[in-house]
């Protein structure tokens, strides 16, 4: 299979068609081999614009969510960014082309061994990775320009908005356990600017300032 054309064909029928404009997203995009973070029985149908399961009832997420979500994160190239849920490396990948650093915490450690594995392959060294509860962020590294969660909050964790730089985006579904809602915080000074962009459904965010199971 000719995975480049494959990847061209996501980038133009799937992404621009549907709304993405942003030239940094869609040349990171067009670059990343999405077929890489897959596993091996779903790479024929890697740049379909749909889920993939990736084990551990977790999943890859469809490429036009993580292409929004990215958009509205609007990562410069001095950004330093936390991502919550590393999943299978392929988000954290589209970012770290695009920013100067990347924070990325994932709470199953087989699945962040795997992703780890794959970004050092495709010589990515930019990325800080961690086993941890991504619900509390990164305390050590914080604060961030940009945090993006990729998975479901039942609300916005105060840590993540405590670790948020003034003039920084956060990009999280919030919701309850069957819905979500894609909100955006920005930053500005001691208040939070909240907007929201569309339904969602994305996995549960376990941890302390999630859902418990």
């Amino acid at each position: 299979m000719d995975y480049d054309k494959k990847r061209e064909w996501m980038v133009k029928t799937q992404l621009k068609s549907y709304g993405i404009d942003n030239e940094k997203v869609l040349a990171a995009f067009s670059k990343v081999p999405r077929h890489h973070f897959v596993p091996e029985d779903y790479k024929d149908s890697a740049y379909d614009n749909s889920p993939q399961p990736i084990g551990h009832k977790q999943t890859i997420s469809q490429p036009y969510m993580v292409a929004l979500m990215v958009q509205l994160l609007d990562v410069q190239e001095n950004d330093r960014v936390l991502e919550i849920g590393t999943g299978s490396g392929y988000q954290t990948a589209i970012l770290a082309e695009m920013a100067k650093e990347v924070y990325s915490i994932e709470r199953i450690p087989i699945l962040l061994a795997r992703a780890e594995k794959i970004l050092k392959i495709l010589n990515y060294n930019n990325i800080n990775l961690k086993v941890g509860d991504g619900s509390k962020g990164w305390l050590e590294h914080a604060g961030y320009n940009k945090i993006i969660v990729s998975a479901a909050s039942p609300h916005v964790p105060n840590s993540l908005l405590r670790q948020l730089l003034d003039q920084g985006i956060l990009v999280i579904p919030a919701g309850n356990e069957d819905v979500q809602d894609l909100v955006m915080v920005r930053r500005d000074g001691r208040h939070y600017i909240y907007s929201s962009h569309g339904g969602c459904r994305f996995v549960k965010l376990i941890g302390e300032e999630g859902w418990a199971r």
